[in-house]
């Protein structure tokens, strides 16, 4: 097997990891670092569950090969918190219930992040297509369409995250 080290920063803490070639970001980011937001659902970065945000871009960790991480900045949903406080999307998820079974939310949560701090006032349209590539098979798309309106109500600061 050949393995290289990589470092990269997640959720605020940098590490120096030794990772397989042909190892997945995902891998990584579960089983070395024990992160529970990423997860890998369909394997082919097509569903949208294993994003994260790689130097504030979605990503879908499932198919992008660890090395390729080397010297980025990954945030998961584990660390959207600031300071004990919720981000804003994960509390409108909340309010909103725009979730049954969660394990899709991660995902969907780090997509509408990267969103609001493109744009931190989306019209509905624009969340439809941006949203496009989280596939969720238990809840009502609208929830979560209204959980994200909410959360751009409330963030005026999307664009410093």
């Amino acid at each position: 097997m050949n393995e290289t080290n990589i470092q990269m920063t997640v959720d605020g803490t940098s590490y120096t990891l030794p990772v397989r070639n042909h190892q997945t970001l995902c891998d990584v980011l579960v089983k070395q670092l024990k992160k529970t937001g990423p997860r890998e659902v369909c394997g082919l970065g097509i569903c949208g569950a294993c994003t994260v945000l790689e130097n504030g871009q979605p990503v879908a960790t499932c198919v992008q090969l660890a090395p390729l991480a080397d010297g980025t900045e990954i945030v998961t949903t584990e660390g959207l918190a600031r300071d004990g406080e919720l981000d804003p999307v994960q509390e409108a998820f909340i309010e909103t219930g725009a979730f049954q079974c969660g394990y899709c939310t991660p995902g969907m949560i780090m997509t509408a992040r990267a969103l609001l701090n493109e744009n931190p006032r989306p019209a509905e349209p624009e969340i439809r297509r941006y949203m496009a590539g989280n596939l969720c098979r238990c809840t009502s798309y609208y929830e979560i369409i209204d959980a994200i309106l909410k959360a751009a109500e409330r963030d005026p600061a999307s664009t410093k995250r």
